[in-house]
């Protein structure tokens, strides 16, 4: 006769193995993403799911539509360049070297996921897309905060606005990497050179 314990912890093991089958079926729907919609934006769902290796049912069961995929590509771009940054160190030197740093090491980090930079963003509101990237905003944030208090940036000029002419700065060598005009290595470096003469004391 079973005990108590018997049962829930093979209950337990059932749930735990579910959890990594799904895991990893969401895994394999993301990095089948990643190389079919960069190929095709216009993708098919189904197409996902075929390159996946899995049934389409299976894809709708983790994400409702390819938005969905997009935004969850999204998510875990943002969680790498943080995680990027943060091994980086931005505490460390001058905060306008820093800032230099942080360019490059966002740039390198999306080159790894070329869809973001060639799939339009399926985020219609702002402050959706604005959350998407709070975590790398805050760094960005604390480190023009401290260049003005280093002298490194100019004090006359707003914190949010610098954060915000940054973010635009990015965004428009992102739609040159888009329309084909420039790689993404020329964009990182553009980008670099405009902020050193932007916004240096």
């Amino acid at each position: 006769m079973s005990t108590v314990s018997e049962i829930t912890g093979a209950s337990g093991g059932r749930r735990r193995r579910r959890r990594a089958d799904a895991d990893r079926s969401v895994s394999a729907i993301l990095d089948a993403a990643t190389k079919i919609l960069n190929q095709n934006p216009q993708a098919s769902m189904g197409e996902i799911a075929s390159a996946a290796g899995l049934t389409r049912q299976t894809v709708y069961a983790h994400f409702s539509s390819r938005d969905a995929i997009v935004n969850a590509l999204t998510e875990r771009a943002t969680a790498r360049v943080t995680a990027a940054l943060k091994a980086a160190d931005l505490s460390r030197g001058r905060a306008a070297e820093a800032l230099l740093r942080l360019v490059q090491v966002s740039w390198e980090t999306l080159e790894t996921e070329p869809l973001l930079l060639n799939y339009p963003s399926p985020a219609s509101d702002p402050e959706d897309e604005r959350q998407q990237h709070l975590p790398v905003l805050e760094m960005l944030h604390g480190l023009v905060e401290r260049g003005q208090r280093e002298g490194d940036f100019d004090l006359s000029l707003p914190t949010n606005w610098i954060v915000a002419a940054t973010v635009a700065l990015g965004h428009a060598a992102g739609d040159e990497v888009r329309a084909g005009r420039m790689t993404s290595s020329q964009a990182g470096a553009v980008v670099q050179r405009a902020l050193h003469r932007l916004f240096a004391e």
